[in-house]
């Protein structure tokens, strides 16, 4: 008698369990939504991520231009400060000359 209540409560079990089936099928609906956008996120994330490398790439490049053009300003300045040097020694030997004309002059005229 005990086995036929196990049988009996076995196919009751059964009977509750494949009437809970139908239910499933408005979660397979949502499983296979879900599904869907977990398929677009990847997309978006891999989307963000080729985003993110060329955004990473241009400031690497931008860093480059800059370091690249801050040592031609250094160039610059240096090439400045030299003719700035040139043009003060050419200023000296213009007013030593300077000097020398007129002592000469100034003899000339107090002969």
């Amino acid at each position: 008698m005990n086995k036929t209540i196990v049988v009996k409560l076995a196919a009751a079990a059964a009977v509750v369990v494949l009437a809970g089936c139908t239910d499933l099928k408005p979660l397979q609906a949502q499983v296979d939504t879900l599904k869907q956008q977990v398929s677009q996120l990847q997309t978006d994330v891999a989307a963000a991520k080729s985003s993110a490398d060329a955004a990473a790439r241009s400031a690497s490049a931008a860093q480059s231009s800059a370091s690249q053009a801050a040592q031609a300003a250094s160039g610059a300045q240096s090439t400045a400060n030299q003719a700035l040097s040139a043009a003060q020694a050419a200023q000296s030997s213009v007013d030593a000359t300077n000097e020398k004309i007129d002592r000469m002059f100034k003899k000339s005229v107090s002969k």
